[in-house]
């Protein structure tokens, strides 16, 4: 039911926002440049390694030894609107689709931290990593990754069709106020280091 239920609603929101995929794609490109689309490895169900796809929101600009800028200054005011409006995840619709994510889980890492976990935090890979999930609604960014991981586990274990919709609809509360998009420290995530 649940993947029948993802295939349906990410088919329908891929047709009706496809004008909006277009607006952004060319506001994108005017103001960030190419690629259009980020695409990065994350860590699936039971760890199996996938590509995800995010709209780009920040442009690749480097200092004078060629290395990267901080994140801070390469996203600009349009990829800065871009992200706390959450519009960067719409690629992920594809992601979706595909099968390589579901709507509700817990969101797919990067594949580094693989190792990083220890056992109860792993089993976060016990189901389809999804667009949004349990601690997405209860802190996203401005929590702890030991808080994200612990309901991340409590989603393994309490996961049903009504908590998904459920999780659905105040994660669209949270679009709506923009709420917790970044940590208090950065103004993306701070990586995961393992656990000390």
């Amino acid at each position: 039911m649940k993947r029948l239920f993802d295939i349906i609603l990410a088919t329908i929101l891929i047709i009706i926002l496809l004008p909006i995929f277009i607006i952004i794609s060319i506001i994108i490109y005017f103001k960030i440049g190419r690629p259009i689309i980020f695409r990065q490895t994350r860590a699936g169900l039971d760890g199996k390694l996938f590509t995800i796809y995010k709209f780009r929101t920040m442009s690749d600009e480097r200092d004078e030894n060629g290395e990267l800028l901080p994140d801070e200054k390469r996203l600009n005011r349009v990829g800065l609107a871009i992200r706390k409006s959450s519009l960067d995840e719409l690629p992920q619709l594809f992601n979706v689709l595909i099968g390589d994510m579901s709507f509700v889980g817990p969101r797919p890492l990067l594949a580094e931290y693989l190792t990083l976990y220890n056992e109860e935090q792993s089993r976060r890979h016990s189901v389809l990593p999804g667009i949004t999930g349990w601690a997405q609604v209860n802190g996203r960014n401005a929590i702890s990754w030991e808080d994200k991981f612990r309901y991340d586990v409590w989603y393994v274990d309490n996961q049903s069709f009504l908590l998904d919709l459920k999780i659905l609809w105040l994660t669209f509360l949270k679009v709506i106020k923009r709420s917790d998009i970044s940590s208090n420290n950065s103004i993306t995530v701070e990586k995961f280091q393992g656990n000390h």
